[in-house]
């Protein structure tokens, strides 16, 4: 993705993911209820509940003067992160917003710290907007048990859903300082309000939840810790009395509908979409081509006699696979090439195995593919040729099958080459795409429909040219008026012009070779348009050891900032900026973890911290917040940069299998201090075959 549709989808695809949420068949029917703020809770208030690991929800609710638009993820069993929008009716965003309603942002965290158990509820403890502006900060301590039906909560808050003050913080047995809880003052917003946190007076909170006879419906009953004199911004609410009462009707596995009565007085409206993405194994590949028929009798033809032509082309069609070239080594055939099809290693695996099968007479044992990306090899997959057959035959199981398959780095060998593809010079492809931008001072949606043709041409196969043309089709950005004032080089907040200068742009015009330095040592270098902001030249270097945890990269890069157009012209503003950067899976769950440390776009130094999870079937949640020598005053609104992405295979989503991934960006502000430049490439990415989690999380679809 170029760098302007990142910046333009940096809270994008929530509409389009939400529809495809509602068509979604992975069950959902035991995941806890979400609270109007999003997050598993009851109404105004959350639970110490928690979702299965790998789900997500999006909820939408009205409680005059708020509407709250919240996106939650569970990345880990004892870990919910929500961030969201909200909407104040009665409040306007400010002279530059004309009469839109005013519009917050947050960011939420609750951890689990133990679970129910036979005596003792489950006990959780949270942070409300933890990295916004604070207005509707708080922190709480909640305790839930179940009793048959009924799922009872009690907590205690301090700030925004403690307001209600009827309790003395018990924090103050530890200091006096627990006493008071400090103003917001000049809060720029963003920062870790850490002086607030448990701080003031605080106030109890709890109520159940009833599980009716007829399982669609819910019913909650609330006690509230607000008493809404104190709401931010002077908008203090009446309220007859601090219960609250609703229910949520489950349409199905994956659409809530809810409805209450708040403050005795207000209507509250509300629907959360939800599925569990990790559970999820996408549609039935109705478009993809069938799995190959294994022959009747035993193929007699030794590798010599078969047309190699004619299957490397039935391993691209059926396969996936762009083969360079095709060996032998002893009794090992070796299938060499680029996967352009499947997002799972096993599953073009088997397909590769099979067609090899139905050509090869017995003498050959072992079949290899030898797995590349832009001409470095990144890995060799054997599987026993014997022990897939009988797989095949369910004469064995997939557990003593799985000490068939093996996975190497692809070493120089002698072997016999049988055949060698012309390489492909040119592939392009059209496609229409949509971004979208909620929540700005502008308006509340932008949005852009585009065209985008993307072009590659190979000199060879480790130098080539990559072009990326764009043609802005409808959008509304003419209403984009709003520059974020910046105390630093204006190296991102420049969007505005970006955007709306041009109607025909070119993001992408760059060469790039490639290199296999070493048998785990990766070189890349690249020259050109890099991003739709910079043009200029850097190259990369990655170590990533076969069958380990780590790997660790160094790029540089001098790039001098591209005119607003998006053509050949350039600005004044040049700057060198690179990185160091380690890689490091935790052994816990496939979380990894990235550490960067380097120069960013404004000159600015510091670190970024990635913390991401991926599951089994390829869906990634990850968060990433990064920290420089720029003062929150300098880096103006937001404080630091930071952000939430999900990124979700096509695979799950369509009825024909890709390799590629959607990836959702949720970025609060968009701002100059810890900016990095957007590479089309990384030596990470393009060498992650190289984990072999991939392939034995999904080794059953070998199979398919």
């Amino acid at each position: 993705m170029n760098t302007l549709q990142h910046i333009r989808r940096h809270c994008t695809c929530l509409l389009p993911l939400a529809g495809w949420l509602m068509t979604c068949s992975v069950h959902a029917q035991n995941a806890p209820t979400q609270s109007d703020w999003g997050g598993a809770g009851l109404l105004q208030t959350p639970t110490a509940r928690m979702a299965d690991e790998g789900e997500v929800g999006f909820t939408a609710s009205r409680t005059s003067p708020y509407t709250r638009y919240n996106f939650t993820l569970q990345p880990l069993p004892w870990l919910e992160g929500s961030f969201r929008y909200i909407s104040i009716s009665n409040r306007l965003y400010g002279a530059i917003a004309g009469n839109q309603s005013y519009k917050d942002k947050s960011i939420d965290a609750k951890v689990r710290l133990w679970r129910e158990s036979h005596y003792l509820p489950a006990v959780s403890v949270g942070i409300r907007d933890l990295g916004g502006t604070g207005l509707f900060s708080s922190e709480y301590v909640v305790a839930s048990k179940r009793f048959g039906p009924i799922d009872a909560s009690l907590g205690m808050a301090w700030g925004y859903m403690g307001n209600r003050g009827d309790v003395r913080n018990p924090f103050s047995l530890i200091s006096d300082r627990f006493d008071t809880r400090p103003g917001r003052g000049n809060n720029p917003g963003g920062q870790f309000n850490s002086h607030d946190y448990f701080r003031g007076r605080a106030a109890l909170f709890g109520g159940i939840s009833y599980q009716t006879p007829w399982q669609p419906l819910i019913l909650k009953l609330e006690y509230d810790g607000n008493d809404y004199k104190h709401e931010p911004q002077g908008n203090n609410q009446p309220q007859r009395t601090p219960i609250n009462i609703g229910a949520v009707y489950r349409l199905n596995r994956n659409v809530d509908f809810s409805l209450a009565l708040e403050r005795g007085r207000v209507a509250m409206f509300g629907f959360t979409l939800h599925t569990n993405l990790a559970q999820s194994s996408g549609p039935t590949k109705l478009l993809d081509p069938p799995v190959p028929e294994r022959a009747g009798k035993p193929p007699t033809q030794t590798p010599q006699q078969v047309d190699w032509t004619a299957v490397s082309k039935q391993l691209r069609d059926n396969a996936g696979i762009e083969v360079s070239k095709i060996s032998r080594r002893g009794r090992e055939v070796v299938v060499t090439g680029e996967q352009q099809r499947y997002f799972y290693p096993a599953k073009a695996l088997g397909r590769t195995a099979r067609v090899l099968d139905n050509q090869l007479a017995p003498g050959t044992d072992w079949y290899t593919v030898v797995s590349t990306r832009e001409g470095l090899p990144i890995v060799a997959t054997s599987v026993h040729r014997q022990r897939f057959d009988e797989l095949l035959n369910y004469d064995i199981d997939l557990r003593d099958f799985r000490r068939s398959v093996e996975q190497n780095p692809p070493l120089p060998q002698r072997e016999d080459v049988l055949y060698r593809a012309e390489p492909k010079k040119f592939s392009g492809s059209l496609a229409v795409g949509y971004a979208q931008s909620l929540g700005g001072p502008d308006a509340f949606i932008l949005y852009q429909v585009y065209a985008n043709y993307d072009a590659n041409f190979h000199f060879t196969p480790n130098l080539w040219w990559s072009g990326n043309f764009s043609a802005n089709l409808l959008n509304n950005y003419d209403h984009f008026k709003y520059d974020a004032p910046s105390n630093l080089p204006r190296v991102r907040t420049y969007v505005r012009e970006y955007l709306t200068s041009s109607r025909l742009t070119m993001p992408v015009f760059q060469l790039t070779a490639s290199r296999r330095l070493g048998t785990d040592l990766y070189g890349l270098l690249y020259g050109g348009m890099l991003e739709s902001m910079y043009g200029g030249v850097g190259g990369e270097v990655l170590y990533r050891p076969m069958g380990e945890r780590w790997a660790i990269g160094v790029d540089a890069n001098w790039v001098k900032q591209r005119g607003f157009d998006q053509d050949f012209s350039f600005r004044r503003y040049h700057v060198a900026t690179g990185h160091v950067t380690g890689y490091f899976d935790l052994g816990y769950k496939d979380v990894t973890l990235a550490l960067s440390y380097g120069r960013y776009l404004a000159g600015d130094r510091g670190a970024t911290i990635d913390v991401s999870r991926q599951f089994h079937n390829g869906v990634r949640m990850g968060a990433y917040a990064t920290f420089t020598n720029v003062s929150a005053k300098q880096f103006g609104e937001g404080s630091f940069d930071k952000g939430i992405y999900l990124s979700i295979p096509f695979d799950l989503m369509l009825p024909s299998s890709h390799t590629s991934s959607a990836n959702i960006l949720w970025q609060p502000l968009l701002r100059d201090g810890g900016a990095r430049l957007a590479k089309r490439y990384n030596l990470y990415d393009l060498t992650s075959d190289r984990d072999s989690d991939p392939l034995q999380d999904n080794l059953q679809k070998i199979t398919e």
